[in-house]
């Protein structure tokens, strides 16, 4: 836990599950800046790559971003850049990776920095999410760079059938690929008391409604919060579910 400007604080959880695979592939962190503990990084690595390759290229996300946050400079330079940075990195680093140790590791990540400013920056690969919630209304989320959400976009798809698609998992962007990743970035408008925000893998978010993500969150603190979503989503899954993995971060006024 960590302060903000004068009269907030930070409180912050994360939770990480197996799930029902064999091997752990998620890599979940949330950071504070070791000169400015008004500034804070989270962030979910999605590993892919089977065995250990999946794990290694999401724990070469954390260790990058670990890295350049050490060296940010909040309040100087840009969040988005630190961001996109990230991923630049993260992604050559997977790849040299692969060339190493002859697998095929990729990740996809969702990652957000908040700001002495009270803002919140933000930048996902893949299908990991974003989500920005005040109370229990959602006002900001991510959009999977997948096959899926192209079909969505085009009309083609409801949010429920993409849900349900047999191809639900086939990304056409995250880090480790041949290709450069597909990125996003965005910001929100300076942070209200009671904002909440989330970052998880797609083993969490396929279980739930963003009304329902809203509700959870902002009913119980965010520790209380993680533990309820990873059993939902564990309930839910059927003996039949992924990784899973979360980091929650809550503006909270001081007591």
């Amino acid at each position: 836990m960590t302060r903000t400007p004068p009269g907030f604080r930070l409180s912050a959880a994360t939770g990480i599950h197996r799930g029902d695979r064999v091997y752990q592939q998620d890599q979940v962190e949330v950071m504070t800046h070791p000169r400015n503990s008004s500034c804070m990084l989270a962030l979910v690595a999605d590993g892919m790559g089977g065995k250990s390759g999946g794990r290694k290229a999401a724990d070469q996300v954390v260790l990058t971003a670990r890295q350049l946050f050490e060296r940010f400079v909040p309040g100087e330079e840009d969040p988005a850049e630190l961001l996109a940075q990230l991923v630049a990195e993260a992604h050559l680093m997977i790849k040299l990776t692969a060339l190493a140790t002859e697998e095929e590791p990729h990740s996809a990540v969702a990652a957000f920095v908040i700001g002495a400013d009270r803002r919140c920056h933000w930048v996902h690969s893949g299908d990991s999410r974003f989500y920005l919630f005040r109370g229990a209304t959602m006002l900001q989320r991510t959009f999977d760079h997948s096959y899926v959400q192209k079909l969505v976009d085009e009309g083609q798809l409801t949010e429920a059938e993409a849900a349900v698609h047999p191809q639900s998992n086939l990304l056409t962007g995250c880090l480790g690929t041949v290709q450069d990743p597909t990125l996003s970035i965005d910001h929100s408008e300076p942070l209200q008391v009671g904002d909440t925000m989330m970052c998880c893998s797609d083993g969490l978010w396929h279980y739930f409604t963003p009304r329902e993500m809203g509700t959870v969150l902002n009913s119980l603190p965010p520790r209380e919060a993680a533990e309820l979503l990873i059993d939902k989503a564990r309930q839910r899954a059927r003996g039949c579910g992924d990784n899973l993995s979360l980091a929650i971060v809550r503006l909270q006024a001081l007591d």
